[in-house]
This record gives structure tokens, sequence and C-alpha cells, in this order.
């Protein structure tokens, strides 16, 4: 491969501790040397990359690293860095010739996901980026270049208000596209099957698959398709998007996460499906609840029903006051998650059966009580007098009518009426229900089932007198140390 036309010398990148510092993305090391032996300064380097000199300047000394996708693309090609070198696909000048003077770098907007664009060329190019990355990197590499914090406040809210405004026309693609509503059909059938999978199990042991199946759908997109495909293509795309977020989300990926959350959400907007954009929005909400950022869940819960408040049906409303509750609990508003509580019963009970989309289905009364279950444990770990018993008795109605078969929240419900029971100091019930959720556990890949798991382990701790509690946290640790 060529890179003469790149600003740096051949030989260069081939020096061993150059392709090390790239291999192992120590960005520090590798401006440093390239300082040294590529001859270039501060000033260059950022400009050919597309950073700010302070920037470069805060890379080269170590106070700040660099972990955003958008960012490893805009070094790789402006510093003609071949894809491998950092762990990502081959880059699009490595496989063309070069006549003339290089195309200049795609702009970060392009690609990053929470400034794109909102066109639909934009989308399909941030697809097709995000998952050729996730799909070459090995787990080493991809654990670097995912370990970034997800964007927050108003960087994140203000890039997310597009998605009230009608979507733009799609630019015509130069290559005319063969695929027809039946191969599309047979992508949404495995768009669901992904995320029933999903739903059930957690973790990620699928998620390469969904990310296959998501870069071949933005591949159609990049062809001509009638408008009537290309629209559903989009809606394929956010399914798969929300499930690959879900799955990296459950596995702790939570910059892998929100990008793929964020390329759902665009491309439900240019699929037009107000609905599914919602669902996204009500993911995303959630992630910021578990990282303490109730102010941020709560706009997104917002913007989502702002958004949809014309196509959401009955079940989509329920479970957006539900988040919203969510977000009250953690700011310790208790009349607030009270009143939105209630208009999710409210908004359940005027569900009619079975004539909602398949992705919004499992939200039932189980579903419902399950989640008051737990915002009301939440509140009773800093009260536990007046909110323990409240949590243990949702918690109950949920595991009455889902049992085994749901898997994930299964094993998650147990997990919390568990912790119910030990605040409550009922020790003899907490410990049999921790013996339960263990069993439950084992048959789940869940990041989030680990985590809560782990949360019943200082319970157990201190009360070495009772033999029965020692065997339930040795039980804990087995189960946490598989």
């Amino acid at each position: 491969m060529d890179t003469t036309t790149g600003p740096l010398a051949p030989d260069v990148l081939d020096r061993e501790d150059i392709r090390r510092a790239l291999a192992e993305h120590d960005f520090a090391a590798a401006f440093a040397l390239i300082k040294k032996w590529g001859g270039l300064s501060q000033n260059r380097i950022a400009v050919a990359c597309q950073l700010t000199p302070g920037k470069v300047s805060t890379i080269i000394s170590g106070q700040q690293q660099v972990t955003s996708f958008d960012v490893i693309c805009r070094i790789a090609d402006g510093l003609r860095i071949p894809g491998h070198m950092v762990g990502l696909a081959d880059r699009p000048w490595e496989t063309r010739p070069q006549v003339g003077p290089p195309d200049p770098p795609r702009p970060a907007a392009s690609r990053s996901p929470d400034s794109a664009p909102w066109r639909s060329s934009a989308t399909v190019g941030l697809a097709a980026d995000l998952t050729r990355s996730d799909l070459v990197m090995d787990r080493r590499t991809a654990a670097r270049t995912v370990a970034g914090a997800a964007i927050f406040g108003a960087p994140l809210l203000d890039s997310l208000e597009a998605w009230l405004q009608p979507a733009p026309a799609a630019e015509p693609a130069t290559r005319r596209g063969r695929i027809g509503s039946r191969e599309v059909q047979e992508l949404a059938a495995t768009a669901q099957a992904f995320r029933a999978w999903d739903h059930k199990y957690g973790g990620g042991l699928r998620r390469k698959a969904v990310v296959g199946q998501l870069n071949e759908v933005a591949s159609h997109l990049d062809e001509q398709q009638s408008p009537t495909v290309e629209q559903a293509l989009f809606r394929v795309m956010a399914q798969l998007g929300g499930v690959a977020a879900t799955m990296a989300w459950d596995s702790g990926l939570h910059k892998q996460a929100q990008n793929y959350y964020l390329l759902a959400l665009r491309a439900a907007h240019a699929g037009g499906d107000s609905s599914f954009g919602a669902n996204v929005l009500a993911g995303m909400a959630r992630q910021m609840l578990y990282t303490d950022r109730p102010n941020d869940a709560l706009e997104l819960v917002h913007l989502a029903q702002k958004g949809a408040r014309d196509s959401a049906g009955p079940r989509l409303r329920a479970m957006l006051h539900t988040r919203e509750a969510w977000a009250y609990a953690a700011m310790g508003r208790t009349a607030a998650f009270e009143r939105a509580t209630r208009e999710a019963g409210n908004a359940l009970a005027e569900s009619p059966a079975d004539e909602e989309p398949y992705w919004i289905a499992y939200f039932d009364k189980s579903e419902l009580a399950g989640v008051t279950g737990g915002r009301l444990l939440d509140m009773a770990r800093n009260d536990p007098h007046q909110h323990a018993e409240a949590a243990a008795a949702s918690i109950r109605r949920a595991l009455t009518t889902r049992g085994a078969e749901a898997g994930r929240s299964h094993a998650l419900d147990l997990i919390g009426l568990a912790e119910c029971q030990f605040l409550l100091g009922d020790t003899s019930e907490a410990v049999e229900q921790t013996h339960r959720a263990v069993d439950a556990a084992s048959y789940t890949q869940s990041g989030r089932v680990r985590t809560q798991l782990g949360q019943l382990y200082p319970y157990t701790v201190g009360r070495s007198a009772s033999r029965t509690v020692s065997e339930a946290r040795a039980r804990i640790r087995e189960a946490l140390s598989t």
C-alpha cells in the first residue's frame, strides 16, 4: 500500500516503535514519535487529523486519551495510516489507486454518531464505518477503543433536536439495487429473532452476528432502491442498531452502545418510524439512568414523548412513563414517581391485544410490576422503612405472572426480591431468594444480571455466624467467578 501521498514518509510507519504505539492506541507515544521521526509539528498533525492544536497537545502530554472511534478514523485518514495498524477496516483510500492529489479526509460529521448530519447518506456511511470497525477488531483492541465514556449533557441533547424535524430527501445512489420486498422481510424477521434472543438471555454472545447483519443492510442502502424498499431497509437498520446497542450496553460497552443507539435513532428517522425512534431514546435514557444522570434521562424521555405523541401506542406510552418515573425516583421525587407510575398503568390499560409492534410486546403488566418494583427498591436502599415492603410486593406480582421463560427479567426479579428481604431483615427469606436468583442467573449471559447479583454480596458479609448466609455468599462468589 502506497503511503507516499500522505504527510508521512513510508519508512516512518515501518518503525517498530510507531507500529506498536498505534496497535496499542497509545497516541501520546505515536504523536511524539511522529513528531520526532516524521518531522511533523503539532499544528501539522492537528490540521491533518482535523483536531485542534490544543487537543493534540493534551494527547501528547498524556492528559487525554483517544477513545473516540471518530477521532481514530480521523487520525488514520489524516496521516494515511492503514486501517489494520489501528484496528480498523481498510480505509477507502487503501482500496483504490491514487491519481493526483489524495482526497481530503471526509468531515468528521459524516462519521461521528453524535454530530453526523441527519441525512440518509450520512446514516448509511455511519453504519458502514461502525460495523466494519466492530467486525475486524480483536477483543483487546475493541475494549480499548470503546472504553471511552458515553457523551451526556448539552453535547448529546442538542445533537438530537433534529430528530423532531422531518427527514430530508434522500440523495440518489449511483448503483442500482436488486433487493426486493421478500428479502427485506427476511432481514426484518432476523432482526426480530435477534431481539427476542437478547431480551431473554442478554449478553453479547450474538452481538457480532447482529453487527454483521447491520453491515449487510448498510451495503444494500448504499445502492439505489425503490422508495418502499429503502424505507423498509432503514427500519430494519434501526431495529438491528437497537439490538446491537442493547447487547453492547448489557456487556458494559457504554460508548459503543451509545454509538449504536444514535445510529438506530437516525435510521428510524430516515425510515419514518417515530415510534421506534422513541423506543431508542428510551434506551438511551436507561443508559443515562444507569450512569447516574437522571436529568439527562428525563430530557431524553420528554424528547421521545414529544416526537412520538401522534404515533405512540399504549404500550410505548406506558413504557416511556416508567422511564420518566425512574428518573424521578433517582432524583428522590417520590410524588412525581408515583404520578408517572399511575400514568403508565393507565396507558397500559388501554392497550388492545396483538395490535402493537413486536418490539414493544414485552411491556405488559408483568413488566410494569417488575420495573416499578425495581424503582421502589432503588428508593428503599435509602429509606427501607418506607419503600422496601412495597418494592417486594411489586416484584412478587411480576414473578407470579412471568416465570423462568422470561430469562434475564426473571433473574433480575429474583435478585431484587432477595435484596428487598435483606433490607426488611428477613434473612431466611433473603437467603432462599438468593439461591433462586443464582440458579436463574446461570441461564443468562447478561452483564446486568451479574452486576445486580454482585450487589447482593455485601448483604451476606459480616453474617458468618449464620451457616445459611455463608452458603449463599459462597454461591454468589462462585457465580461471579465463572
